[in-house]
């Protein structure tokens, strides 16, 4: 007799065991991290495929024919890399009842057989309390928006784990993303989208909002699930753990540990000079200019003139080349001189959608600040390189 018995085509599967790899242990603690988890249901007539690193999980919930319901876990990079070669076809998937855990895929003119592990070694995907739960019903527009503004801006660096999340806060109307790196600052609020029907009585701080800090790795693939899909994500967390639910995804992640520095204090209040420029033409004389600072150390100079109401861009790599750019600019405020790491210029201008931007700085030491033009409520902070002659 078959434990497991389903037909699914080819193409299905591959799709879908790509969209649970991230969450396969590249260098798994046991074994089993690095597989994937097939559960078939055959009164629902799909296959459930899991993926779990102990940090990120992603289950995903496809449709496909059960004849026989029963559960494995198979090598995930084996079995995608076979599954992603077969034709575009019905792969049919088998397991005698055993004791084996041998798994037979036929597909065309191909026969495959490959161990698995029994799914009680399988480590449970985490819960969020009730009794802390906090949940909204969010737009797929307002995470694809918030994190396109901010996830750049995340630290790499493990020794500042929580510096390598996006900080997410909702307050009645509004939720604002932040991230910074200890170099730059992104800041964007968005006006709420939760869904007005969702009951909020009854747990504690649901009225008010919610304070997380969220793996970047995580909302990345957030990122990615809120720009293919239309319909609204769920947003679930309480002190531990955050989960992220479409109709037949799921993302469950550990939210970062520790306090999220007080990104708004470092917004000055007040600024001596303001530069407004066109988006477009400033980012496309960096990217010209930026092939000279990539032969240096990647720092360009901004001179800002008042009188001829116009902002320079210099780049010189000693023994190697130089060059210089002018904008027209309106400008208010004394000249200044000032210089940046010119990826991080572009990193911010990049995902500015405004026509018109406006700089502003109050010296050549402190921080320096984008915002655009328009309805966007956002900030884009910068700190200064400082200029040796």
């Amino acid at each position: 007799m078959k434990k497991l018995h389903l037909i699914i085509p080819q193409h299905t599967l591959a799709e879908n065991l790509n969209c649970v790899a991230k969450a396969i242990a590249s260098k798994p603690t046991h074994p089993i991290l690095a597989n994937v988890r097939l559960d078939c249901d055959s009164k629902r007539q799909n296959l459930t495929l899991t993926g779990y690193d102990l940090n990120l999980g992603i289950k995903v919930i496809i449709s496909a024919q059960v004849v026989t319901e029963g559960s494995i876990t198979l090598p995930h990079k084996l079995f995608n890399d076979i599954v992603s070669k077969l034709p575009d076809e019905d792969i049919t998937i088998t397991m005698d009842d055993d004791g084996s855990n041998l798994v037979a895929l036929k597909c065309g003119s191909g026969k495959y057989k490959m161990h698995g592990l029994p799914i009680e070694e399988y480590p449970e995907l985490p819960t969020v309390e009730p009794d802390t739960l906090d949940a909204r019903q969010l737009s797929p527009n307002v995470f694809a928006q918030g994190l396109s503004h901010t996830l750049f801006a995340t630290s790499s660096d493990e020794t500042k784990r929580i510096l390598t999340g996006v900080h997410i806060t909702q307050d009645l109307d509004a939720i604002e993303f932040a991230a910074t790196d200890g170099h730059r600052l992104a800041v964007i609020n968005i006006g709420g989208e939760s869904n007005p029907d969702d009951d909020t009585e009854g747990s504690e701080g649901k009225k008010d909002g919610f304070e997380v800090t969220i793996p970047s790795k995580a909302l990345a693939e957030v990122k990615k699930i809120s720009e293919s899909q239309e319909c609204a994500i769920a947003f679930y967390c309480d002190k531990a753990n955050a989960i992220f639910e479409t109709s037949n995804l799921t993302l469950y992640c550990r939210l970062l540990d520790g306090t999220y520095p007080n990104y708004r204090q470092l917004i000055p209040n007040r600024f001596d000079r303001q530069i407004t420029l066109e988006r477009k033409l400033f980012l496309s004389a960096l990217e010209r200019i930026a092939v000279l600072a990539d032969q240096k150390n990647n720092i360009v100079k901004l001179t800002v003139d008042t009188t001829g109401q116009e902002l320079s861009l210099s780049v010189e790599a000693p023994d190697v080349a130089a060059g210089r750019e002018s904008l027209p600019a309106q400008v208010s405020g004394e000249d200044i001189e000032i210089a940046f790491n010119i990826k991080y210029l572009l990193d911010g201008l990049k995902t500015i959608p405004s026509n018109e931007i406006q700089i502003q700085m109050n010296n050549a030491t402190s921080p320096a600040v984008i915002v655009p033009i328009g309805a966007t409520k956002m900030s884009y902070l910068l700190m200064p390189v400082q200029i040796r002659n």
